[in-house]
């Protein structure tokens, strides 16, 4: 593997791990909660980071129409539905991760580009290349781990860091 991959690999690993890091030891029904005026909670922001990283990893290989080849439940994705369990969401986290860094270590070219779909926060007829495609799943998963701290703090006091 590139030392490019690595880097970007390790990068979006090290932010993963600080989301991860942020629900620890945390029951279902505390990782169901919203703490904020927000709809945000700490077993929603996993879900929906997974989400994130699945679909873009979609557009990574197949373009946009992979990318929304399922529905999206737009308001779900950031609660706990009934049925859920942290645990089997971190582990279906986990496995979202595995292959995502199993894609990024055999795609032939990081600067293979898609056209993005059609939505009103992309360029009209701007592609994305795999590469920036990682970026902005780093970005992503970066801004929702520093939600993430905000909610744990406001729960009980824990923080990511400090």
């Amino acid at each position: 593997m590139s030392s490019e991959r690595a880097d970007l690999l390790q990068t979006l690993d090290k932010h993963r791990g600080f989301l991860r890091h942020t629900v620890r030891d945390l029951t279902d029904e505390q990782a169901a909660r919203r703490t904020t005026v927000s709809e945000l909670c700490l077993g929603g922001l996993i879900k929906h980071v997974m989400g994130v990283e699945t679909r873009w990893m979609r557009f990574a290989v197949g373009g946009a129409d992979a990318m929304n080849s399922e529905p999206v439940d737009w308001e779900g994705q950031f609660r706990m539905a009934d049925g859920e369990t942290l645990e089997s969401l971190l582990a279906a986290y986990e496995r979202v991760a595995h292959e995502t860094d199993e894609l990024v270590s055999t795609l032939p070219d990081l600067d293979r580009t898609h056209p993005l779909p059609q939505a009103p926060w992309f360029e009209p007829g701007a592609g994305w290349s795999v590469r920036r495609v990682l970026l902005h799943v780093i970005a992503e998963t970066a801004q929702h781990a520093g939600h993430a701290d905000i909610i744990r703090e406001s729960l009980d006091g824990a923080k990511t860091m400090g």
